[in-house]
Protein backbone atom coordinates (compact mmCIF):
# COMPACT_ATOMS: atom_id res chain seq x y z
CA UNK A 1 0.00 0.00 0.00
CA UNK A 2 1.40 3.36 -0.96
CA UNK A 3 1.55 6.37 1.34
CA UNK A 4 -1.09 8.12 -0.81
CA UNK A 5 -3.43 5.16 -0.39
CA UNK A 6 -2.92 5.28 3.37
CA UNK A 7 -3.53 9.04 3.40
CA UNK A 8 -6.82 8.77 1.48
CA UNK A 9 -7.86 5.77 3.58
CA UNK A 10 -7.27 7.88 6.71
CA UNK A 11 -9.39 10.67 5.17
CA UNK A 12 -12.11 8.14 4.34
CA UNK A 13 -12.16 6.72 7.88
CA UNK A 14 -12.11 10.21 9.45
CA UNK A 15 -15.07 11.28 7.29
CA UNK A 16 -17.02 8.14 8.18
CA UNK A 17 -16.33 8.65 11.89
CA UNK A 18 -17.37 12.30 11.65
CA UNK A 19 -20.57 11.29 9.85
CA UNK A 20 -21.36 8.63 12.43
CA UNK A 21 -20.81 11.15 15.22
CA UNK A 22 -22.99 13.89 13.73
CA UNK A 23 -25.52 12.09 11.48
CA UNK A 24 -26.10 15.33 9.56
CA UNK A 25 -25.07 14.20 6.07
CA UNK A 26 -22.17 16.63 6.25
CA UNK A 27 -19.10 14.49 5.68
CA UNK A 28 -20.38 11.38 3.92
CA UNK A 29 -19.85 13.14 0.60
CA UNK A 30 -16.17 13.66 1.39
CA UNK A 31 -15.88 9.98 2.26
CA UNK A 32 -17.11 9.23 -1.27
CA UNK A 33 -14.50 11.65 -2.59
CA UNK A 34 -11.78 9.91 -0.58
CA UNK A 35 -12.88 6.55 -1.96
CA UNK A 36 -12.63 7.95 -5.49
CA UNK A 37 -9.17 9.30 -4.67
CA UNK A 38 -8.10 5.83 -3.50
CA UNK A 39 -9.26 4.43 -6.84
CA UNK A 40 -7.25 7.17 -8.58
CA UNK A 41 -4.14 6.10 -6.63
CA UNK A 42 -4.68 2.53 -7.85
CA UNK A 43 -4.82 3.88 -11.42
CA UNK A 44 -1.46 5.62 -10.78
CA UNK A 45 -2.85 9.17 -10.83
CA UNK A 46 -0.64 11.96 -9.53
CA UNK A 47 -1.35 13.73 -6.24
CA UNK A 48 -2.83 16.67 -8.15
CA UNK A 49 -5.20 14.33 -10.00
CA UNK A 50 -6.12 12.54 -6.76
CA UNK A 51 -6.91 15.85 -5.07
CA UNK A 52 -8.93 17.05 -8.05
CA UNK A 53 -10.89 13.78 -8.12
CA UNK A 54 -11.47 14.02 -4.35
CA UNK A 55 -12.92 17.54 -4.56
CA UNK A 56 -14.85 16.91 -7.79
CA UNK A 57 -16.55 13.74 -6.53
CA UNK A 58 -17.23 15.29 -3.11
CA UNK A 59 -18.83 18.40 -4.60
CA UNK A 60 -20.84 16.46 -7.19
CA UNK A 61 -22.20 14.09 -4.54
CA UNK A 62 -22.90 16.98 -2.18
CA UNK A 63 -24.78 19.04 -4.76
CA UNK A 64 -26.65 16.25 -6.52
CA UNK A 65 -27.38 13.69 -3.82
CA UNK A 66 -27.67 15.63 -0.55
CA UNK A 67 -31.12 17.15 -1.27
CA UNK A 68 -32.45 13.74 -2.31
CA UNK A 69 -30.92 11.99 0.71
CA UNK A 70 -32.27 14.61 3.15
CA UNK A 71 -35.73 14.24 1.64
CA UNK A 72 -35.61 10.46 1.97
CA UNK A 73 -34.27 10.54 5.52
CA UNK A 74 -36.57 13.30 6.76
CA UNK A 75 -39.06 11.87 9.22
CA UNK A 76 -42.64 11.95 8.03
CA UNK A 77 -44.71 13.71 10.66
CA UNK A 78 -47.88 11.81 11.40
CA UNK A 79 -50.62 13.70 13.12
CA UNK A 80 -51.66 12.02 16.33
CA UNK A 81 -54.06 12.66 19.17
CA UNK A 82 -55.59 16.12 19.08
CA UNK A 83 -53.70 17.25 15.97
CA UNK A 84 -55.45 14.52 14.01
CA UNK A 85 -58.76 16.30 14.68
CA UNK A 86 -57.85 19.41 12.70
CA UNK A 87 -59.92 19.44 9.53
CA UNK A 88 -62.42 16.85 10.78
CA UNK A 89 -66.13 17.56 11.01
CA UNK A 90 -68.50 17.24 13.91
CA UNK A 91 -71.81 18.45 15.32
CA UNK A 92 -72.53 21.30 17.72
CA UNK A 93 -74.08 19.97 20.96
CA UNK A 94 -74.44 23.29 22.80
CA UNK A 95 -74.75 26.61 20.94
CA UNK A 96 -71.34 28.20 20.40
CA UNK A 97 -71.24 31.81 21.53
CA UNK A 98 -67.82 33.33 22.12
CA UNK A 99 -69.20 36.34 24.01
CA UNK A 100 -70.91 34.03 26.52
CA UNK A 101 -67.89 31.67 26.61
CA UNK A 102 -70.07 28.69 25.84
CA UNK A 103 -70.26 25.92 23.31
CA UNK A 104 -69.64 22.22 22.95
CA UNK A 105 -69.14 20.00 19.94
CA UNK A 106 -68.94 16.27 19.39
CA UNK A 107 -65.92 15.07 17.40
CA UNK A 108 -65.35 11.37 16.83
CA UNK A 109 -67.33 10.31 19.91
CA UNK A 110 -65.65 12.89 22.15
CA UNK A 111 -67.08 16.14 23.47
CA UNK A 112 -64.95 19.27 23.26
CA UNK A 113 -65.37 22.82 24.49
CA UNK A 114 -65.67 24.89 21.35
CA UNK A 115 -65.37 28.47 20.16
CA UNK A 116 -66.19 29.96 16.80
CA UNK A 117 -63.17 30.90 14.69
CA UNK A 118 -65.02 33.83 13.10
CA UNK A 119 -66.83 34.89 16.28
CA UNK A 120 -70.27 34.08 14.85
CA UNK A 121 -72.87 32.29 16.96
CA UNK A 122 -73.26 28.70 15.78
CA UNK A 123 -76.53 27.00 16.77
CA UNK A 124 -76.83 23.52 18.26
CA UNK A 125 -77.12 20.80 15.63
CA UNK A 126 -75.00 22.66 13.06
CA UNK A 127 -72.26 20.77 11.26
CA UNK A 128 -68.78 22.22 11.91
CA UNK A 129 -65.14 21.74 10.85
CA UNK A 130 -62.22 22.02 13.27
CA UNK A 131 -59.86 24.84 12.27
CA UNK A 132 -57.40 24.69 15.15
CA UNK A 133 -56.97 23.53 18.73
CA UNK A 134 -55.75 25.73 21.57
CA UNK A 135 -55.36 23.94 24.87
CA UNK A 136 -58.62 22.10 25.53
CA UNK A 137 -60.74 24.21 23.16
CA UNK A 138 -61.42 23.59 19.50
CA UNK A 139 -61.97 26.54 17.19
CA UNK A 140 -64.52 25.68 14.55
CA UNK A 141 -66.34 27.09 11.57
CA UNK A 142 -69.62 26.03 10.02
CA UNK A 143 -69.68 23.63 7.11
CA UNK A 144 -72.11 24.14 4.27
CA UNK A 145 -74.28 21.08 3.78
CA UNK A 146 -74.82 20.56 0.06
CA UNK A 147 -78.44 20.49 -1.02
CA UNK A 148 -79.62 17.12 -2.27
CA UNK A 149 -81.44 16.93 -5.59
Amino acid sequence: MTSYTLFWLAVLVACLIAEAATVTLASIWFAAGALAAILTVQLHGSLAVQTAVFFAVSIIFLVLLRPFARKMLKPQIVKTNADALIGTTGVVLTEIDNTQAQGQVKLEAMEWTARSTSGEVIPAGAKIRVDRIEGVKVYVSTVEIPATV
